[in-house]
């Protein structure tokens, strides 16, 4: 087990994550969720469920699936202390995407078990689904960063971040809130599927819709307002912490940042079909990836003047970088 050889494993749990992070929202867009019942881990009561149908045969190649990424990140985690030493970063990030892996599979089993599945429209769902989201994200992230320090990234420092931390703060959690407007979005154009443009625009805007078509016109909304701050914010990050790999993230990132809105606006017109759903997650899940690892490299570098605050606080932060 060596070090030059564990990135190719953390590409590839990465990889396949975001595989089974995809078929997940499959399998709430089809509806099949109930597929195995309210059986966890069994699928309707058995092992392997003999003559599925389609629903219990999409769910259970989730949860098949799921497994196999829980075994990737164990197996990247006893490599990551078998190769790396005390207090290297990898190890941090193996770590946390145990622990983000561990707590993924206990709020999948939590809806499962609550039958927060299929057609159930209610609050509790909606806000399973928004933790669901956020444990995801925090899973990409880890895992990102794993494979971001196994490839030579440097250590980041939190601390005596200044603007530069801000900037990039404020970004990482205004993607959180577009992903859980997202989600919630997602679940209601599944549940109250709209006929015409027209038809959906009025369900958003009547007074008497579900509560999930009336938070639906949240999405769009925090969508921009984020957008229009990652294209600034990218800008600033970029001046203040100058390095070609700062610039390269950049520039990626507001590449992404416009993609996802022409996926967005593509996926109102077409009133979300499953296939566009899956296009615009995969592309949330690239600019989050993307967002996290431009972050890293940015409070990587050393602090640029800009940020460096009286005489001898350069040093100070020296002293307490991690």
């Amino acid at each position: 087990m060596t070090q030059a050889r564990f990135w190719k494993l953390a590409a590839l749990a990465l990889a396949f994550t975001l595989g089974v992070i995809l078929w997940g929202a499959f399998v709430r867009a089809t509806g099949s969720g109930a597929g195995c019942g309210s059986h966890w881990p069994t699928c309707n009561g058995d092992v392997i469920p003999r003559s599925p149908s389609a629903a219990t045969f999409i769910e259970f190649t989730h949860r098949a699936t799921s497994g196999i990424a829980f075994l990737l990140v164990a197996q990247q985690l006893v490599w990551a202390f078998v190769a790396y030493p005390s207090g290297h970063p990898v190890r941090g990030g193996a770590a946390a995407s145990m622990l983000f892996m561990i707590t993924e599979a206990a709020v999948g089993a939590g809806i499962v078990l609550l039958e927060y599945v299929a057609h159930d429209a209610s609050a509790a769902r909606a806000l399973w689904m928004a933790v669901h989201l956020i444990n995801t994200f925090l899973l990409v992230a880890a895992m990102t960063c794993t494979l971001y320090w196994a490839r030579g990234g440097r250590r980041v420092r939190l601390r005596g971040q200044g603007v530069t931390g801000a900037l990039l703060g404020a970004g990482l959690a205004g993607v959180l809130a577009v992903g859980v407007t997202g989600a919630i979005a997602a679940l209601g154009d599944t549940l109250f599927a709209a006929g015409s443009l027209r038809e959906g625009l009025a369900q958003d805007f009547s007074p008497a819709a579900h509560f999930l078509l009336q938070l639906r016109v949240l999405h769009p909304t925090v969508a921009a307002a984020v957008g229009v701050y990652l294209l600034f914010a990218r800008g600033a990050v970029a001046a203040r912490r100058p390095s070609p790999e700062v610039a390269r993230l950049s520039a990626a990132t507001g590449a992404l940042v416009l993609l996802q809105i022409g996926a967005g606006l593509l996926n109102l017109l077409l009133l979300a079909p499953v296939w566009m759903q899956l296009v615009h997650l995969l592309l949330a899940d690239l600019l989050w990836m993307v967002l996290v690892t431009f972050a890293a490299a940015a409070m990587g570098e050393p602090a640029s003047a800009a940020d460096a605050g009286p005489p001898g606080e350069k040093a100070r932060r020296e002293a307490v970088a991690i």
